[in-house]
């Protein structure tokens, strides 16, 4: 039997009060995490503070679970119920600090968890709260489903902030995949004004590869990215470099797409090496990929439910995104059913994360109301995932008509 709406109603609204509760608490951790920074594997500071609000409340987190050491697992219930996970980030950028809102990704993560734990426990169900490092720059989701991490989960979410107010929990939202790709030129360095023909110009490889990149956007899918940076251009104007470097990022909506527009950028780069007599040296997934998000929507509806209970307008699904960020939850919604809705956090429009205003939106006062109605939301899907039979099937068949679990191989 699947729960009845009344007796739905009746724990979200317990849940919401639980995590009222816990408002001053929450607010402050974004608060802190906002005025304390830390980029990818070295959020040390971050996870201690996660750990220490669990602990005020009687929950014993490992901290540098699963081999990484700003990672943090937390589990409440039985070993053997449907086990929910909760997901954090806390992340931040270089110099914008949490420019992407990690700072409330966490505290919504860890307000849900320790609102839902007990009714999940009663149930007979297991939740988990995972603290997963180095969103932006380490695919820390990724490293932790190889150390198996979510070998015996069963559904996941998390939710992502962005700006405005009509952004919150669009049904069917979707992401990019993302390759990186890195490529060190070798020339010859000379002098580049007493004897330039001696020299083998490195830079004018990385250039001769950028603008070609550029080239290649013009032929590529709507829905696919493709950008990059010059990481090293050389060391003095006097002297032929011989050494230059940049980065590539590489995104597409779908997986085997994403292996094709991989292969013609690392084509193109062994062709700005033959172009300038240099030799390429290129590293492809210097990070571990992220795979396009594939939202459950039987999930993403059960926590649309309780996040419009709140009094949020949820906006009717748009049309598929052309092109996007990328995460590395992604990864995780191809091993079990996930849900990765969006949380409009108020403020202007235009302010859009990875822009260091958008890090200042997400300790106002409109932020934290949206974090608590998002929080009490999440805590609603991971208890009905626990307690409705019907829910877990339907977030099943979801999922195994998608293709079931998949993962990124070589």
């Amino acid at each position: 039997m699947s729960v009845d709406a009344a007796s739905s109603s009746a724990v979200d609204t317990d849940l919401a009060a639980a995590v009222e509760r816990l408002r001053p608490e929450l607010a402050r951790l974004a608060r802190e995490l906002y005025d304390h920074p830390e980029i990818g594997f070295e959020e040390h500071a971050s996870v201690a503070r996660i750990a220490a609000l669990l602990a005020a409340h009687g929950v014993d987190a490992e901290v540098g679970a699963f081999g990484l050491d700003t990672a943090l697992r937390a589990t409440a219930g039985a070993a053997s119920g449907p086990h929910f996970a909760i997901i954090a980030e806390y992340d931040a950028l270089p110099g914008i600090g949490h420019a992407c809102g990690h700072n409330i990704i966490a505290a919504v993560a860890v307000g849900a968890f320790l609102a839902a734990a007990p009714a999940v426990a009663e149930i007979g169900g297991r939740l988990s709260l995972i603290g997963t490092p180095a969103e932006e720059n380490g695919g820390g989701k990724e490293l932790i489903i190889r150390a198996g991490g979510f070998d015996d989960v069963d559904a996941a979410g998390m939710v992502h902030p962005s700006s405005g107010s009509g952004t919150s929990s669009v049904l069917g939202q979707r992401t990019t995949g993302v390759r990186r790709v890195a490529v060190t030129f070798h020339g010859r360095a000379a002098h580049a004004a007493g004897a330039p023909w001696l020299g083998r110009n490195a830079l004018d490889a990385v250039v001769t590869a950028y603008q070609s990149v550029a080239q290649l956007r013009q032929h590529i899918l709507p829905s696919d990215r493709l950008h990059g940076i010059i990481t090293d251009g050389g060391a003095a104007p006097n002297i032929v470099p011989e050494r230059a470097s940049a980065l590539f990022y590489v995104r597409s909506a779908e997986v085997g797409q994403l292996r094709d527009l991989t292969d013609r950028v690392v084509a193109v780069l062994e062709g700005a090496a033959l172009a300038t007599g240099t030799r390429a040296e290129i590293d492809v997934d210097p990070v571990p990929p992220y795979l396009p998000l594939q939202t459950n929507t039987a999930l993403t509806s059960r926590w649309t439910q309780a996040f419009a209970a709140r009094g949020h307008e949820i906006p009717a699904p748009a049309t598929p995104p052309q092109g996007g960020p990328s995460t590395d939850m992604g990864n995780v919604s191809r091993m079990v059913p996930s849900i990765h809705p969006s949380l409009g956090l108020g403020g202007p429009d235009d302010v859009f994360p990875h822009n260091a205003a958008f890090a200042d939106l997400t300790v106002l006062p409109a932020a934290v109301d949206a974090l608590v109605d998002a929080a009490a939301a999440l805590a609603a899907t991971a208890v009905s995932y626990a307690a409705d039979p019907e829910l877990r099937a339907a977030a099943a068949a979801e999922f195994a008509a998608s293709g079931g679990p998949s993962r990124w191989e070589e």
